[in-house]
């Protein structure tokens, strides 16, 4: 068990990590096309202990993030909703350090969510600055180029207060082109490879929500650590990734983390669809929904627990919300097979909307 009150790692500690990138090209050619950046004339030996928060045991059940040796409750708090709105400061922070007094000790973010400026990765730097030893952080570059990934670690180094990232992720693999630029000489794979040899960052990981195809091809690839996937109980009716993805990344042994578990509201019995102008205008609005769906929160979330997966991440837009989804999780019990797949059933109805991801163009 890692001792929770082991001192962070000193400001100049995390001044050199970054002066340290910024000089960084380690040679990667034993796994993909060699570095055109000028080699380094230091090394990082080693990364921070695991984070440890000494509340997460007694909050909820753990279980193990696949094979990176960290246990993870079963609830963690995802980067978007209040989390990426602009200039939401005094919501967005309370809401993160009151996810970590409740033993939440997962945080994923990305360098996209809340646009430019990136303000999911501000807003949790702000809580890494003192926690950051609590909190196994996790973000992602949606750059397909070496050296375009390279500018967003930077930046979420920055962004983040942090010298070291636990989980770097490629985000939103959906489609070959995207498989074949991330792989290819110049691609994202080689920052990901730098970055983990230099011990900037611990894992690798991919995250995906279109199709199953691109993701099963990386993880032919590579040995990634982790994957992020969209898993909800609408899953089985179009293009699903419980069929051959969910069971591939089990084989691996990769921490699995589920996302998209309420479908931004629309397998919820108690959301109320937008105006249908307003849908039109929102990235949700590529499947129109015209009708709430039939679950409730513990339904949907229990749904994807009882799936293989490590943990859940879920946006939320007060405190309120946050602490529900945490009671949820500390009285989570497993559906049977039965239960699962009635819960399945009853969503078919709603499965497009509550499947929008799947149905934009990606041409």
């Amino acid at each position: 068990m890692v001792d929770p009150k082991a001192p962070s790692l000193s400001s100049h500690s995390k001044t050199d990590r970054r002066q340290f990138l910024k000089q960084s090209g380690a040679v990667t050619a034993a796994v993909l096309a060699t570095s055109t950046m000028p080699a380094h004339a230091g090394t990082n030996t080693s990364l921070p202990a695991l984070p440890s928060n000494p509340r997460t045991q007694a909050a909820m059940p753990t279980r193990n993030l696949g094979k990176t040796g960290y246990k993870v409750g079963i609830f963690s708090l995802g980067g978007q909703a209040a989390l990426e709105k602009g200039d939401n400061f005094d919501v967005a922070v309370p809401i993160i350090e009151r996810a970590l007094d409740l033993g939440v000790n997962y945080i994923d973010t990305s360098s996209i969510y809340g646009g430019p400026p990136r303000w999911s990765e501000q807003y949790v730097g702000q809580v890494m600055k003192h926690r950051r030893n609590e909190a196994f952080l996790a973000t992602k570059t949606k750059e397909r180029t070496r050296d375009a990934s390279m500018q967003m670690i930077e930046k979420s180094l920055q962004l983040l207060n942090t010298d070291h990232i636990d989980l770097w992720q490629l985000h939103d693999i959906g489609t070959q082109t995207d498989v074949d630029q991330i792989f290819a000489k110049g691609g994202a794979m080689e920052a990901l490879l730098e970055m983990k040899e230099q011990k900037v960052v611990r894992n690798l990981g991919i995250t995906g929500h279109y199709r199953p195809d691109s993701l099963i091809d990386c993880i032919h690839r590579y040995p990634f650590d982790c994957i992020l996937m969209a898993l909800n109980a609408a899953d089985t009716h179009h293009y699903s990734f419980n069929d051959a993805l969910l069971p591939l990344a089990v084989e691996k042994e990769m921490g699995i983390i589920g996302m998209k578990v309420p479908a931004r509201g629309r397998l919820l019995a108690s959301w109320t669809p937008p105006p249908l102008e307003q849908q039109k205008h929102m990235w949700e609005g590529m499947v129109i929904a015209d009708r709430s769906g039939p679950l409730k929160m513990r339904e949907a979330m229990y749904y994807t627990l009882s799936r293989p997966v490590s943990t859940v991440i879920i946006g939320c837009d007060t405190i309120a919300q946050l602490e529900e989804n945490v009671q949820l999780a500390r009285d989570f019990t497993p559906l049977s097979d039965s239960q699962q797949t009635h819960l399945a059933t009853i969503s078919e109805p709603v499965s497009k909307p509550s499947l929008f991801f799947r149905f934009y163009d990606r041409a």
